[in-house]
């Protein structure tokens, strides 16, 4: 029994030990927590971003964003926000490449990375122009568009040219063009970029026009002293507008100041170093155009020998000539303060007015009616304006000069360093430096000028003055008053109200807002349909007579005279154009050699030049002839053999030697623009053939054409 009872019991527990109380159950053994997931993280977005661009990227949710391993990012290698925009610096990464990475904030050991190339921008292109830089095949290459870098590359048909960074938007070259191409392709590059090709515009680069002799030798008369056979040549080589472009970029040749004593050269006068000085700019100067248009200014606001120091003369015509391609208020204001008008016209020590006086009037009235606004309102084609009654009406009233006169007073030599002198007046001329203001002699009450604007009290000398200049730049006036005597000066007496209005359209705005841009009025009256008319049709009306000085210079330069003074002196020439009444700055009155509306009595033509003609100048114009054929001048040698100029261009014109034909065709070309009548070169011809000297040939010739009026009138 005792053997059996436990294994009973072992058996009765057993079977029952599911139904006993639970604590008397078996504790069971503890079992392990479930595992939390391990996260995974995989950063998608594009592999490529450009500068300016973004890119947007994506992870598991709650990540922590991070370039290059920092937080966030930097600005040196671009910025991620916290839902994975990614927004590249301003400036491309070393390498080109970032690592964008996302960690979870859980586990920040768990993470995942993409690497980005961060590129650069893709240029744009929008417009880009090609332009004539010099003789021959150079072109300037400007290329307008949007997201150009320092190291972008240009390209010109497939090839990298040198290229110059203006800004984001903008690319320049000088690049060389074979002659008659009329298109190029022309490209962008960004380093980087991941540019397949270049982004590339197709240009249209104009072939250099086709210039005959006569419109190189027109142009040239219209631009210079005379034209010359190289300059012909230039002119045809390159181009009309290149010519213009070479002419405005040429530098000013200046006249040296002459000084106190004046330099040894001219010890008997000092005016003969003022016009020696003019002579040799006009005859050998490289800036031929700006010197021209420098005498038509001085012929416009005219000092003269006559009434100041000639020591005043070389200052007055370098600001001449360096305002020349500048802007008309520059004009106004440098001649304004200038020592030579300022002793010619009275500014020079004008003291403000005692009580009931007035201050003097002379250049504030001339400033306005010879200078720049004329006495009565015009349109902009320049003729009259009329009231109700048909009569025309004045620009100013004397209470308005007055008013100017006043605004204008105060102003002396600058002291010798070109400051303010101490004392009103200075009684130390500067001749070489603008005046300067003293502020006590200056009125400083207020003024009404012109059309009502208005000075208030108080103002400075130079405050004063700006606003007078202000007042008369602005008026609608000035454009077509000043631009049709600068016609008259360059192309032709009597200009058409229209072609005055559309150079006077362009001085009231050049295209790019500006007023008064006088490169833009010149370059407009040397290339208007009216002035290239006589080009190809030598039966158009215009022209104008050739004035003293640019008659004796055209035949020096033609014939390429020669200076023989042994001290280089070139005002001997004043000595023959002295007698047709004509001297350089020695105009008689403020109103110049002869008036811009000299009409020729009998007639409705109005003719300027032609104030100075009658019959005692047409004799004398004859025998100047005569002794220049003859090398009769002093201190200018000229060459009239079979090896001279002529003889060379008669060679080439032909007929081997210098056979009557071709010394007429040489003359031709350089005195008539190759449009001599054909009966007039057929008499001239014939006469000249029956002389049996080669050497009186080409004299005779040449005197026949240089005194007829084909010649003696600029066509």
């Amino acid at each position: 029994m005792r053997s059996r009872f436990p294994a009973l019991l072992v058996f009765l527990l057993a079977g029952c030990s599911s139904n006993l109380p639970q604590s008397f159950q078996k504790p069971s053994s503890p079992s392990a927590p479930t595992p939390t997931p391990v996260p995974v993280v995989s950063v998608t977005g594009p592999s490529q971003v450009r500068l300016g661009g973004s890119g947007q990227y994506s992870a598991a949710s709650g990540v922590i964003w991070s370039v290059n391993t920092i937080t966030g990012g930097n600005a040196s290698i671009g910025l991620i926000s916290a839902s994975g925009m990614y927004s590249p610096s301003s400036t491309i990464v070393p390498g080109h490449a970032i690592t964008i990475a996302a960690a979870t904030v859980a586990k920040p050991v768990v993470s995942s990375s993409l690497s980005v190339q961060v590129l650069n921008v893709l240029p744009v292109l929008s417009s880009g122009s090609v332009t004539q830089a010099a003789p021959g095949t150079s072109f300037s290459l400007d290329v307008r568009g949007a997201g150009f870098l320092l190291t972008s590359q240009l390209l010109a048909a497939s090839a990298n040219v040198a290229t110059t960074f203006v800004s984001s938007t903008e690319l320049q070259s000088t690049i060389s063009v074979a002659p008659g191409t009329t298109t190029l392709n022309i490209g962008v590059l960004n380093p980087n970029a991941a540019q397949s090709l270049p982004v590339s515009k197709t240009l249209a680069v104009q072939a250099i026009p086709s210039v005959s002799l006569t419109q190189a030798a027109r142009l040239l008369d219209q631009t210079t002293f005379g034209p010359t056979l190289s300059a012909i040549s230039n002119v045809q080589k390159i181009g009309i507008a290149a010519y213009l472009a070479q002419q405005f970029a040429a530098p000013t040749t200046r006249m040296p100041a002459i000084g106190n004593p004046p330099v040894a050269t001219c010890p008997d006068a000092t005016y003969r170093c003022a016009q020696s000085s003019f002579w040799k700019n006009a005859l050998t100067a490289n800036d031929q155009l700006r010197q021209r248009v420098a005498f038509a200014f001085s012929e416009m606001f005219v000092v003269s020998t006559d009434m100041v120091n000639a020591r005043t003369i070389p200052s007055y015509h370098n600001l001449l000539a360096d305002d020349a391609f500048g802007n008309f208020r520059q004009v106004i204001h440098d001649v304004a303060t200038s020592a030579a008008m300022g002793e010619y016209l009275n500014m020079l020590d004008s003291d403000r007015a005692p009580a009931g006086q007035i201050a003097n009037e002379n250049f504030a009235r001339e400033l306005m009616q010879l200078f720049t606004t004329g006495l009565v309102q015009i349109n902009t084609e320049g003729q009259p304006e009329l009231n109700a009654q048909q009569l025309p009406q004045p620009v100013f009233t004397e209470t308005e000069v007055q008013a100017s006169a006043r605004a204008l007073t105060g102003w002396t030599y600058a002291n010798p360093t070109g400051g303010v002198p101490t004392s009103f007046p200075n009684g130390i001329p500067n001749f070489d430096q603008p005046m300067r203001a003293i502020e006590v002699s200056h009125d400083t009450s207020a003024k009404i000028l012109l059309d009502g604007v208005t000075l208030p009290p108080g103002q400075t000398a130079e405050a004063d003055l700006a606003g007078v200049i202000d007042s008369i730049f602005n008026h609608p006036n000035v454009g077509p008053f000043v631009c049709r005597q600068l016609i008259q000066h360059l192309v032709t007496s009597n200009p058409s109200p229209a072609y005055v209005g559309r150079v006077s359209a362009v001085f009231a705005d050049d295209g790019a807002g500006v007023r008064g841009d006088m490169k833009a009025v010149i370059a407009a009256i040397l290339n208007d349909a009216e002035a290239r008319a006589a080009d190809t049709n030598p039966a158009e009306d215009g022209g104008h007579l050739r004035e003293p000085i640019l008659y004796f210079t055209g035949i020096l330069r033609a014939l390429q005279s020669t200076n023989t003074n042994s001290q280089g002196r070139y005002d001997m020439a004043t000595s023959y154009t002295a007698p047709l009444g004509e001297t350089p700055y020695g105009a008689e009155s403020v109103f110049n050699f002869f008036p811009p509306n000299y009409v020729i009595p009998g007639t409705s033509i109005n003719a300027p030049e032609f104030a100075q003609e009658n019959t005692a100048a047409a004799m004398i114009r004859l025998n100047l002839a005569d002794s220049i054929v003859r090398n009769h001048l002093t201190s200018f040698s000229i060459d009239m053999s079979q090896t001279s100029v002529l003889g060379k261009i008669a060679s080439a014109t032909g007929n081997a030697g210098v056979d009557s034909a071709n010394l007429v065709n040489a003359l031709d070309i350089l005195f008539t623009h190759a449009q001599m009548p054909a009966a007039m070169k057929a008499a001239i011809v014939a006469h000249v053939t029956q002389l049996p000297v080669i050497g009186q040939r080409v004299r005779v010739a040449t005197w026949l054409v240089i005194s007829s009026n084909f010649y003696q009138i600029e066509h």
